[in-house]
């Protein structure tokens, strides 16, 4: 299984794994209205198309696992949206996929819920230290987290 850059035609399969993968975390948030599960087909499609880069897992033709990548003005790359198949995690396909991304890599950054152990514990073996919290004004904070 090899990481694969993903097109614009995955992207219908793309936003399908990206819903799948967030409902436990809207559900740690008690949060229906997280923007992975609220982002149109339109929205993604803008997103690969304007500078984004996904990045993908395919195991017998399934897109079982994705990270998107995008430049930030400062010269740092965002991470987001990592997601593995419901049925697939915990056998290392998102660690696969951040070691990838970040192989060569400047600074990175990116967030993640308060309430996502799992995600906080990946990211701090990955090297990321929070660097902040915002509340969302929905009952829990975002952590923000970098990689130098």
């Amino acid at each position: 299984m090899d990481v694969l850059t993903l097109a614009r035609a995955d992207a219908g399969e793309l936003l399908t794994l990206q819903r799948a993968a967030y409902v436990t975390e809207a559900q740690a948030h008690g949060d229906l209205t997280l923007p992975p599960l609220t982002e149109t087909l339109d929205e993604l499609v803008t997103a690969l198309t304007a500078g984004v880069t996904a990045l993908g897992i395919r195991r017998d033709g399934r897109l079982v696992a994705a990270v998107r990548l995008a430049p930030a003005s400062d010269g740092t790359v965002e991470l987001g949206r990592l997601v593995v198949a419901p049925d697939l995690q915990g056998q290392g396909l998102g660690s696969r996929l951040l070691t990838h991304a970040l192989d060569g890599a400047g600074p990175v950054r990116l967030f993640t819920g308060e309430r996502s152990a799992a995600n906080l514990r990946l990211y701090s073996r990955f090297g990321f230290r929070e660097t902040h919290r915002t509340p969302t004004g929905n009952g829990y904070d975002l952590v923000h987290m970098a990689r130098v």
